[in-house]
């Protein structure tokens, strides 16, 4: 590893999960700073999406997706791209797998270090925003900095969409984000944390149509140097890298597209039980 956090001569195999397409993001991440990594993807599409999902539904089905795409994609490590599953589900995830996982952890500390004026934003999934785990991160990094929080699952199809060739308004984003800033605290804010990994497909959009300059920062650099540094000993990966979906590729023509412009070739459909066994397959 150099002091720039680039890993030349890391190697292995990484599955980076989400329940749409946001986490291509982190996956460009950790291409970017491995560059001999091959990076799969796989996306939950057959429960997307999980930011209104209920905490119990997800604890289902987590633990479930990820043993049955490990099962197939055989990474070195799991990459869990998404905050809503990391904050809720991520000990329950590392309890069925025996491969090192890695979360997502919304980027609150940085964001309260670096802060001006001590208010920040936070842009999330409803379900990141409810979590106790969320307000742990509150707590213990940003306990003298506003946070002015904003769950919305819209933006989360916006970005879907328009990762996906569709044509996007910046009115749709513009109100998507407003309310954040139309509160008493909104126009201190100088930082918004993107507690998803779908937000940056949206970054610019979202910079564009803010009220006033914010900065906006997520966590997907710091997913990318851990995912590098518990790979450092592993060895060399040979093969295309490949994407799996948990629905059938006729059903979703935007994921696939999307997924494409990245460079993955056809998903593979993974279910996540065989009929009358436990047994993951691909379907």
């Amino acid at each position: 590893m150099s002091e720039s956090g680039f890993f030349p001569a890391a190697t292995g195999r990484v599955l980076v999960f989400d329940s749409g397409i946001g986490g291509v993001t982190v996956a460009q991440e950790i291409t970017a700073i491995g560059p001999k990594l091959i990076v799969d993807y796989a996306a939950d599409t057959g429960f997307f999406p999980y930011g209104d999902k209920s905490d119990d539904a997800l604890r289902g089905r987590l633990p479930v997706v990820a043993r049955a795409l490990v099962h197939v994609a055989r990474p070195d490590v799991f990459v869990i791209a998404c905050n809503t599953a990391s904050t809720l589900a991520l000990a329950e995830v590392r309890a069925v797998l025996d491969i090192p996982v890695v979360g997502t952890v919304p980027a609150i500390k940085p964001a309260a270090e670096t802060s001006q004026t001590g208010h920040i934003g936070l842009l999330a999934t409803p379900g990141t925003i409810r979590r106790d785990y969320t307000q742990r991160l509150i707590e213990e990094f940003a306990a003298d900095t506003e946070i002015v929080k904003l769950g919305s699952v819209e933006l989360v199809r916006l970005a879907e969409a328009f990762a996906a060739g569709e044509e996007v308004s910046r009115d749709a984003v513009a109100a998507a984000q407003a309310p954040l800033f139309e509160g008493p605290d909104g126009a201190k804010i100088d930082t918004v944390v993107l507690a998803c990994t779908h937000f940056p497909l949206l970054r610019e959009m979202l910079a564009d149509t803010a009220p006033h300059p914010v900065r906006y920062i997520d966590s997907g650099e710091a997913i990318a140097r851990q995912t590098l540094r518990v790979l450092e000993d592993r060895g060399a990966a040979t093969g295309p890298k490949a994407a799996y979906i948990t629905s059938e590729p006729a059903d979703e023509p935007g994921t696939m597209h999307v997924l494409n412009r990245f460079g993955y070739r056809r998903p593979v459909p993974v279910s996540t039980r065989r009929k009358g066994t436990t047994s993951p397959e691909v379907a």
